[in-house]
């Protein structure tokens, strides 16, 4: 599916509704993010703003349904088949892999448009591949789940005395071992010592850094991972409080 032909559905489905009198039948945009209406405030507004550039505006010649995970990964599917049942012309698929996965479950036949930062899109089974993406669905990846060895490099650059890193993984996160495996790899390597820590969506996040704080890490990478996202000002605050040096995605 292409961009031409995403912009394609909207417009057509706009021609076929005319007039103010039939605005339940206007196109609506389903849309579903990984964290809380509030934590992705920003991201929703821009994506508002990039459909206002193109024409269209929100309860104008556009209706969205929102649904929010809060945080909370197994909501996902549920969310995406509500929006799929309420037959709506396109999925907006936003805050990571776990979305663009459930709506890509949900349906086969709704249009489906994903940005995600913590996996690459093919390994993670979201598209057949990067230029021929197949089905229903299509979008962005920022590729950050890829680029765990990059800001280990950094991050040795930064702290170049550092025996002991920590790695923070969520351990739900399907991607995940790859990029700890990769990372363990390159820490040992670099005769350094690699402690990692897990720290799910329902755990406290403060145990986590409790943890790294009492292991005497001396340098932190937190994985790309849509939860960590969520907690972001409490990670950096807490990493302030034990003075850890961090990197993030």
């Amino acid at each position: 599916m292409t961009r031409r032909e995403l912009f394609g559905v909207l417009g057509g489905a706009t021609a076929a509704w005319p007039g103010w009198a039939k605005a339940q039948a206007l196109p609506v945009v389903g849309y579903i993010h990984v964290l809380s209406a509030t934590a992705s405030a920003s991201v929703t507004d821009a994506f508002r703003r990039g459909l206002n550039e193109i024409g269209f505006i929100e309860g104008h010649n556009v209706v969205f349904e929102y649904r929010y995970a809060d945080g909370q990964l197994t909501k996902l599917p549920e969310l995406a088949r509500e929006l799929a049942s309420r037959r709506v012309t396109i999925i907006a698929a936003m805050g990571g892999s776990y979305s663009a996965l459930a709506a890509r479950g949900a349906t086969t036949t709704i249009p489906v448009v994903f940005t995600m930062g913590d996996a690459d899109p093919v390994q993670a089974g979201v598209v057949a591949s990067l230029a021929r993406p197949g089905g229903n669905i299509t979008g962005i990846s920022l590729l950050g789940g890829m680029l765990g060895a990059k800001r280990l490099e950094i991050l040795r650059e930064l702290v170049p005395s550092a025996a002991t890193i920590g790695v923070l993984i969520n351990p739900e996160n399907r991607n995940v071992a790859g990029e700890r495996d990769e990372l363990q790899a390159a820490i040992i390597k670099g005769g350094q010592k690699a402690l990692v820590v897990a720290s799910g969506p329902s755990e406290d996040i403060d145990v986590a850094m409790a943890k790294l704080s009492q292991e005497r890490v001396d340098a932190l990478l937190v994985t790309a991972d849509p939860t960590f996202t969520n907690r972001r000002v409490r990670i950096a605050a807490l990493a302030a409080r034990y003075r850890i040096p961090t990197i993030y995605q």
